[in-house]
């Protein structure tokens, strides 16, 4: 069956406070290294996740899941087709892949993720 969850990704006005909460809670790593101005979250199993700081445009802390596809622009127009909205178009990520984001007919927000 395709299209797995594969990253999940915090968004948080206190990514420190975040981090220290989470990493107490389930023993995470972190890697602040490899991805300026994002932090890796390193679980022991796939998958891993993100945490960043939360953008001022964002309507406030929020917890997004990604599904990786292989090819978002057609999953995206799956999304149109089926009333959803598209709330971030394909993105790439350099050395990474793409990753875009949607919300459902309900207003649920989703991430995609291509390789």
């Amino acid at each position: 069956m395709g299209s797995p969850l594969c990253h999940f990704e915090f968004m948080s006005n206190d990514p420190d406070k975040c981090r220290s909460f989470y990493g107490n809670v389930f023993g995470w790593e972190y890697d602040d290294k490899s991805m300026p101005g994002y932090t890796l979250i390193k679980t022991d199993r796939e998958p891993g996740g993100g945490l960043m700081k939360c953008p001022e445009e964002a309507p406030g802390p929020v917890l997004s899941v990604y599904f990786d596809v292989p090819d978002i622009d057609a999953a995206l127009a799956k999304v149109t087709e089926g009333g959803g909205t598209v709330v971030v178009p394909k993105t790439p990520i350099p050395d990474v892949g793409s990753y875009a984001m949607f919300t459902d007919p309900e207003g649920i927000c989703v991430g995609l993720f291509e390789t």
